[in-house]
């Protein structure tokens, strides 16, 4: 065991799987000599040298496109896209080629690659470096989605990233890059990929939500009445979506509050209601509650922590909640 920050554990799971299998390569802007932007990569060019840890031109479309084209000839690479915003030239590539080629290619080709995306706010980051798109891209099939909270599961779910046959976006919330450490196993394991934490158990209401806005729910849950049986749940994979933990934590609680930091409209938490509404109906004794970000562009620093579902916005919703 050893003490990781998020960053920490993320360059260790990085080096313990280019160590274990020679086809892991690492490309992107500033990831080799630099590091990273965040030095997530830092010391792994040194390690394994430019050929395995490759800087390259700021092309997102390119870097995707050239993940590709490795993973089709076999190797299991790992792009990073600097911020969540630079997502967007590398759209097409990822949507239209990376999701698609199993099912174009009748199975005969898998593309095996993980993008690494620093993803979120509260780190009084420019336009474009702090938003939430992982609804866009758990929208489209052909690719998995997942976005861990804890160095913990950030090792574990991302050597179960690298490992698997098909294209996975591994969002990591940067706002808990640096911000606590915790016992990290320094050997081999994985966690699964689709399978979502219960943080805490509770009985009177079940907060549903991902990434750094963990840690905003159990601060919110600290300041309300001990009485109150909060059950938090940390998805970690947001597609394929855990939803038996789910369903199986709201008839027991008969309330929801889901947390996110996209803007309300089309986010994942209307997709967790609706499947709420589904398996869930008959046990429900108040309707599911949302506290996101609002239906605009991420303001600048000055007001973002507004913009974020703080814990006194997360709070009153399961106060709320719990007084219907």
């Amino acid at each position: 065991m050893a003490q990781m920050t998020l960053v920490q554990a993320i360059n260790h799971a990085l080096a313990h799987e280019m160590e274990r299998d020679d086809r892991v390569v690492v490309l992107g802007e500033d990831v080799g000599l630099n590091g990273g932007v965040f030095r997530v990569t830092e010391g792994l060019q040194k390690r394994f040298g430019p050929e395995r840890v490759a800087d390259t031109p700021l092309a997102e479309s390119g870097i995707m496109g050239t993940a590709i084209g490795l993973a089709m000839a076999g190797m299991r690479p790992v792009p990073e896209i600097q911020f969540e915003g630079f997502l967007g030239p590398a759209y097409d590539q990822l949507v239209n080629h990376a999701a698609r080629y199993r099912t174009r290619s009748r199975g005969a080709v898998t593309i095996p690659l993980t993008v690494r995306v620093p993803v979120g706010g509260g780190i009084h980051a420019p336009e474009l470096h702090s938003d939430s798109p992982e609804a866009i891209y758990a929208h489209h099939p052909g690719l998995k989605v997942v976005m861990p909270s804890t160095p913990y599961d950030a090792k574990g779910l991302l050597l179960s990233a690298i490992r698997d046959p098909d294209p996975v976006v591994f969002f990591e919330p940067k706002r808990v890059y640096r911000s606590f450490r915790e016992d990290v196993p320094e050997d081999d394991y994985t966690i699964p990929i689709g399978q979502a934490k219960v943080v805490a158990e509770g009985t009177d209401v079940t907060v549903v939500t991902w990434g750094a806005p963990v840690f905003q729910c159990l601060a919110a849950m600290d300041e309300l009445p001990e009485d109150a049986s909060i059950e938090l749940i940390d998805l970690r994979t947001i597609y394929p979506i855990d939803v038996e933990t789910i369903v199986e934590s709201v008839r027991k609680t008969g309330r929801c509050v889901v947390v996110h930091e996209a803007p309300k409209t089309a986010g994942l938490g209307a997709e967790i209601a609706t499947l709420i509404q589904e398996h869930c109906f008959l046990h429900l004794e108040a309707p599911v509650q949302r506290c996101t970000g609002f239906d605009t562009v991420m303001p600048y620093y000055k007001l973002e922590l507004d913009y974020l579902p703080e814990s006194p916005r997360i709070q009153k919703a399961i106060e709320e909640c719990l007084a219907y």
